[in-house]
């Protein structure tokens, strides 16, 4: 039995989910961002349980399928973001397409239909959320988050940086409050 999850955004979040179905003594074959996959039929009483337990741990079960495609655009857009290895020629709609073996201008009015927000300003803004990151993290400078992430140049970066945030990077390095926001609320 496929399972849908909404706000499943790293591995914390499947260990939860794991631990929640554990406690319920479901077995699951596999649980992936926004998905677990149940060895066997779960009974209504069951199901009612587990989905309590997820609202009161920031989960939701989706049963609508259109919030299901939803839910797997948002954790492919997060998972490519966390490899840090997009590179400048990445087009979003050609990933997107390839992955859900659906066309790009679909899944972009059912996205944007459902989130108030276009797909290209939801994979901006999860972009934003990782050069945030990077910088408090100081692991790499400018160029380096610039061209992990897929910018042209440094200015690129910069620029839409300030768009989003109303400041450089510079100066959200040297904020007392850095503004952070969970992925699941972008």
């Amino acid at each position: 039995m496929k399972i849908f999850i909404k706000n499943m955004v790293c591995n914390r979040c499947i260990a939860a989910v794991e631990t929640i179905f554990n406690n319920a003594d479901i077995k699951t074959s596999s649980i992936i961002l926004g998905e677990v996959e149940t060895e066997s039929e779960v009974s209504a009483a069951i199901m009612q349980s587990i989905e309590e337990t997820l609202l009161a741990t920031g989960f939701e079960r989706i049963m609508d399928s259109s919030h299901q495609l939803i839910e797997k655009i948002k954790n492919l857009v997060i998972v490519k973001i966390s490899e840090l290895d997009i590179d400048e020629d990445f087009l979003l709609s050609e990933f997107l397409s390839s992955r859900l073996h659906k066309d790009y201008s679909s899944l972009s009015k059912t996205f944007s239909q459902n989130e108030n927000i276009t797909l290209e300003q939801f994979f901006i803004l999860q972009k934003i959320e990782k050069v945030k990151e990077l910088l408090l993290y100081n692991e790499f400078n400018l160029t380096e988050i610039a061209g992990k992430l897929g910018y042209k140049s440094v200015q690129h970066l910069s620029t839409q940086f300030r768009n989003v945030t109303g400041f450089t990077p510079t100066e959200f390095k040297k904020l007392k409050d850095h503004h952070r926001k969970p992925l699941d609320n972008l």
